[in-house]
Parts: C-alpha cells; structure tokens; sequence
C-alpha cells in the first residue's frame, strides 16, 4: 500500500459553508492511504460554526487551508498545485458527497495504463439527472464527442456507464498526473472569467499535446449537489457580466485550440443554441431576448478576440504573478501536512 502514489485533493471554494464542510469530510474519510488535503478558500468570511471546523481539522493537520483575498476559480486551481506534493492532482468542487473509494477509483487508472494523463469521473449531477428522470443510460459516447468543434453538445459524463477515452473532464471531479503540470508546464488559464465556464475544456484540449491521453471511468464518481448560492453561482446567470464573460470563455477557448473548421462549428452550434435559443438550450424565442443574447454573441467574440491579440505581450496569469507576492495573496494559512 506504501506503493500507491500521493494524490494531492484541491478544493476551491468561494462562499459555501455546511456543504463544504460535509465535501471536506468525506474527503477525509477516503480509505486511500497516503492522500493530502488543500482548501483554497476565496471566501470572505464563514459562518462561525464552519470557521470553528475549518480552524479545527486544519490544526489538526487533516487539511492545508489557504485564505485568498481574490476569487478566482482557475487562479485558485494553479495556487493549489504550486503548493501541492502529490503525483495525482485531483480537484472536487466545494459541494460534493464521495463514497470512501472515490480517491482508489482514480489513481487505478493511472496504476494500470501509462499513456494516460487525466481521469474524467462521473458526475451524478442532480439537475441533470432529474430532466432525465435518472433512467438515461449511455454506453459510448458518439464520434461528434471527440470532435472540438461540437463536442461540447454529446459530451455526457452524466449518464455514460462505460470507461472511454474522452476530450475534456468536468471541473467538479477530474485529476492529472502531475508531470501535466511540471514536465510540460500546463496552467489553468486566469483569464477564464466569472463562473469560468470551459476554463477545464482549455485545458483539457491543451493535454492533447503531451500525448497523454484523458480517460472516462464511471467508477470514480460523485454526487454534484449544485448548490444556488457560492462557488461560480455568485453571478446571477441573468446578469450582463455574466453573458459577457460566457460568450468570452466560450470564443476563448475556440481562438486559442480550435482549427478554423472547428472554430466555425463552434461559433455556429453556439449562435443556434445559446442566441437563437434552439434545443437543447430551449430559450425563449422573442426577438427582444434573441437580439439581446446576439449583442452579448458580438461583444463576447471581440471581447475574446482581444484577450488573445494582448496575449502577445500579456498572458493574463493575473493570480499566479501575485502570488510571487505571497504577503499580499495569503490571508491566513496552515501548516503543510499530509492526511493518512
């Protein structure tokens, strides 16, 4: 057992209190043996009885908690890998519930096949299995799955039953091997905005020029409780910053991976679904909403378009160049130790 790598768990968390803490708990009772624990805490403030718990196991040694004063979901990724020890890196959202062999379930993959260099867990994702009726089974995802362009519309990672190579995992419950990080040097990408919609799909897409390969495996599974309040949640999906940053995200990730064939796939599925609001998004149809959401589609691709063009000078990794400032980053943080 002394064999099994050091799988270092990430949790970013922004404004969530009881279902933290239940997510932190169930991390810690993972019959893994040899796993550690980094809460990158963005929250302004908790409830004193998830302080008071917080305080605690991190004195105890169970977890690392870090105390941020900036929110950040892929700033908050990158500042937990530079602080962690493990050859899996795996990150949960701050919302979940795990069985104990959820952390067994990942590092299997890696025990038991080289080539690959992330895992996608299953995602029993309440809202989604409740438009179902939780009676959808998918064996194999379809061929459009694995195309960039149009993926992002066959991808389910909630009702596929069968392990599987896949293009990209879900934020919530995916791992890497660490040489992701260390030997080719991917980062999340810090200009991924607001709910950071498609920050893990950027990154995932740039996995591909490692070789490695992304791997689906049911097994690793959790519950995604999808709390209202905190996490991405913090932005209204009705307000203006949010339908600015969404089309940003979504142009962004296509300029900086796709082919122009791919690209124009993209931006098309985009504009009927999300603009024209055609299934599977289901959006009301009057021209006042659609001609909003068309405004939102424009300013969002010169919005992307110019975060690319000022990459040349600037790459946008705002929270990891703080963080070589760490008296202005760290508000409170504990002691590094492990959890057995």
């Amino acid at each position: 057992m002394n064999d099994l790598p050091l799988i270092s768990v990430i949790i970013p968390t922004y404004g969530r209190e009881e279902a933290l803490r239940d997510s932190i708990a169930d991390v810690l009772i993972q019959d893994y043996p040899h796993f550690e624990v980094l809460v990158v805490d963005q929250s302004p403030k908790h409830e004193p009885e998830v302080q008071a718990y917080l305080e605690e196991v991190a004195a105890l040694g169970k977890i690392q908690w870090f105390r941020l004063n900036w929110a950040s979901l892929p700033g908050a990724r990158n500042y937990g890998v530079r602080r962690s020890s493990g050859e899996i890196i795996l990150f949960i959202d701050d919302d979940v519930k795990l069985t104990p062999g959820f952390l067994m379930a990942h590092a299997k993959n890696y025990l038991q096949n080289p080539e690959i260099g992330a895992v996608a867990g299953r995602v029993f994702d309440r809202m989604k299995l409740g438009e179902s009726g939780g009676k959808l089974q998918i064996e194999y995802l379809p061929p459009q799955a694995m195309n960039p362009g149009i993926a992002w519309y066959y991808i389910d990672l909630v009702h596929t039953v069968k392990p599987q190579q896949v293009l990209t995992a879900r934020g919530c419950n995916m791992s890497f091997r660490r040489e992701i990080f260390s030997k080719y040097g991917l980062r999340f990408d810090e200009r991924f905005r607001g709910s950071a919609v498609r920050e893990e799909s950027d990154f995932c897409l740039r996995i591909r020029q490692t070789g490695y390969k992304i791997w689906y495996d049911p097994e690793a599974h959790l519950v995604h409780l999808g709390e209202e309040t905190g996490g991405c949640h913090d932005i209204s999906t009705r307000s203006l910053k949010y339908q600015l940053t969404f089309y940003h995200n979504n142009f962004l990730m296509a300029l900086k991976n796709l082919t122009f064939s791919e690209a124009l796939q993209l931006y098309a599925r985009l504009f009927d679904c999300q603009v024209l609001g055609h299934p599977p998004c289901n959006k009301s149809g009057s021209f006042g909403a659609v001609f909003s959401r068309a405004v939102f589609y424009i300013l969002g691709f010169i919005n992307a378009l110019s975060s690319v063009i000022q990459s040349i000078w600037n790459d946008g990794q705002i929270y990891t160049k703080l963080d070589q400032q760490p008296q202005m980053l760290v508000v409170n943080k504990q002691p590094s130790m492990s959890a057995n």
